[in-house]
Order: C-alpha cells, then structure tokens, then sequence
C-alpha cells in the first residue's frame, strides 16, 4: 500500500510551482514579459540605427545597399534584408535599382533619433562626470530610450542648443539644423590660421587619439606642415608660449574640420599673452586665475567653480605628489587637490611679492 503524501510538502510543492510560474509568465515582471520587452527594443533599436546610418549615406551624398548597411551595422547581409523588409513594411524605406532609399517620413525619424543622440551627448558633456571618449557610446544606447517628449525636455534644459561637443549640428524638432561649414584640415593650405568646428567622433579608436591630444571645437589654430606622412599645427593656449604643437598622421587630421579664422587674432594673441597654465606653478608660487578652458566641462567644471577657482581668485601651490600628477592648491584658507589634467586647463598669471 502506498504511503499517503504529506499535506505539508504537496502544498510546498504547489506554492513553488506558483512561484514559479508568476516568475515567467507574470503579465509585467515575468521573466518571459521582459525577455520580450528585450527583445523589441533590440529589433527597435537596430531598425533606428538602420536609419541613422541611411541618413548618414544621404547627407554625404553617398548610396547605399544590402551591403553597405550590413557593413554599417556589422550584421550579416541575410539580416539586412530582413530589416530592410521591415522598413519597407512600415514605408520608411524604399528600394530604387539596388540602392536603398528613404522616404520623408522615414527620414523625419532617423533626424529624431539623430536629434536624441546629439543632446544627449550635449547632456553628458554639460551635466555629467562621464570622459569624452564615454559620450557617444552612452548616446547610442540611451537614444532608443528618448521619447520626443522627453527630447524636447532635454532640448529646453539645455538652451536649445544648435551643435553637439564635438561640432555636429542637432536637427531641430521640425528636422532642420545648420551643418557646420568646415573642410577637412588635411584639405588647408599651409600657414593658415583656422578654427576647429568639428571633430568625428567615429571610429572611436581615432577619436580617443583626438581626446588625448585636448582638441575640440572652438580651437583656433594654425596649420605649419601638411604632408602624406604627418600634419603639424598650433594650437592658440593663450599663455606665456602662445603655441601649443600638435603632430597627427593624417589619417587622424582629417578627422579635425577647421574653417579660416577671418580676422589674424593668433600672433597678437601671443604678443598679448600675459597667462601661463596652474600646472607650471612651483610649490610656495602664487598666482591669480584668469579663466579656465571650456574644456572643462560638466560637473568637473561645477566642482572647481565650488571650490572658489574664479577669474581673480589667488591660488598658491602648497604641496606637490611626488609623481607630480597630484598637487594640493591653498585657495581661500582652504587646500584642495587637483589632478594635472585639469590645472593645464586653468590659466593664471603670476602675483608678484610686493602684492602677495
């Protein structure tokens, strides 16, 4: 005769199946709900960078086909050509003799999700702690995840602003914007003074390179070799120097887009140059801050505003790290700390004794 099951175990074993099946198949929160939920936004998402990337081919005045997009979005060719079918479905695309094509509306969309990118970008320069070479890679994610509503929010809290940090132009809520006049710097005659107004941020590799070297848009510059070998320019620092050199390979240069500075400020810049930057302040030096670079962004930017760094604020090198990258500044009766990198970014003019 078979023993009669416990009544404590059969009703443990029937409240873990219902655990377990509101774990999978809960309407909101079950784990099937959100594996779905996943899955659209990733078909979402590739769909949009499927339009941003046809966009991209337009604007350049560049066509595309199966090919091309799968290479764009590195995906294979068999997948392009289901998500050109279902952009077709939706006639936001639409095939002439091999090439693929958008259509109004199909553009007015990839402009939105542009438009979302470039702001949120702007955001993570303006607002955020996040490094430069961050930017973009956050942008491309959280661009799927702004709704218009909340991309004309951010659009307002930023001032509306016409470009992204490295230049490129944010498509307005009607999809128009002003793209940015400048040519390729490789493309400038020699012993010309330019202005930067545009650094590509893709490849990523490339604009790490361009990061590292502190160039953005706003630079004025002046092109001294240009060759197929290397590219040599200065950069207009405003201190002591007047100059700071820069020498790229040109595959790298190309990525900077300048435009002729209309009036030659640059070597009346360096004769009127009074400033030099914090870091070449030796320890019991004083000096007075005269500004601090746009570079300088966010909240890194916010920070040192708190900590009293103004224009006409003095500041005296109490203590440095003996890797030198660390040095511990006296402003105001305080000593804060501040990182290589940034006092570059901080221009000061000396304070002589008899005024100390």
């Amino acid at each position: 005769m078979m023993p009669s099951p416990d009544p404590l175990l059969s009703l443990f074993l029937a409240a873990a199946l219902v655990l377990m099946g509101l774990a999978l198949f809960a309407p909101n929160h079950g784990l099937l709900s959100r594996w779905r939920r996943t899955r659209r936004y990733s078909e979402r998402a590739l769909l949009e960078d499927a339009l941003k990337h046809l966009q991209h081919f337009e604007s350049h005045g560049q066509s595309s086909g199966l090919h091309t997009l799968a290479g764009a979005l590195e995906i294979p060719v068999n997948q392009s050509v289901s998500v050109v079918g279902r952009l077709q479905s939706h006639e936001l695309v639409q095939m002439e003799g091999g090439e693929i094509r958008l259509t109004p509306v199909g553009r007015e969309y990839a402009l939105r999700v542009i438009r979302a990118h470039r702001l949120w970008e702007q955001y993570l320069a303006e607002e955020t702690g996040f490094a430069e070479v961050e930017w973009h890679g956050q942008a491309e994610e959280y661009e799927h995840q702004l709704t218009p509503e909340k991309t004309a929010e951010l659009a307002r809290k930023l001032g509306q602003p016409l470009y992204d940090p490295h230049g490129d132009p944010i498509p307005d809520w009607t999809g128009e914007f002003k793209p940015h006049t400048g040519q390729a710097l490789t493309a400038m005659p020699v012993d010309t003074p330019l202005r930067i107004v545009h650094i590509e941020d893709e490849p990523g590799v490339v604009y790490a390179q361009l990061a590292a070297e502190g160039l953005s848009p706003g630079m004025e510059i002046r092109l001294i070799e240009s060759g197929p070998k290397r590219v040599r320019f200065w950069v207009v620092t405003g201190g002591y120097d007047g100059f700071e050199e820069h020498l790229l390979a040109p595959i790298v240069a190309a990525n900077i887009s300048v435009v002729p500075v209309e009036v030659q400020e640059i070597s009346h810049r360096r004769e009127q140059a009074t400033g030099f930057p914090l870091s070449e302040l030796k320890v019991s030096e004083r000096g007075r801050v005269l500004s601090i670079s746009p570079r300088l962004r966010g909240a890194e930017r916010r920070r040192l505003l708190d900590l009293g760094i103004l224009p006409g604020t003095a500041v005296e090198a109490a203590l440095a790290s003996p890797s030198g990258d660390l040095t511990a500044y006296r402003v105001r009766d305080a000593l804060i700390a501040l990182r290589r990198e940034q006092t570059r970014l901080i221009q000061i003019e000396p304070i002589s004794e008899e005024f100390a």
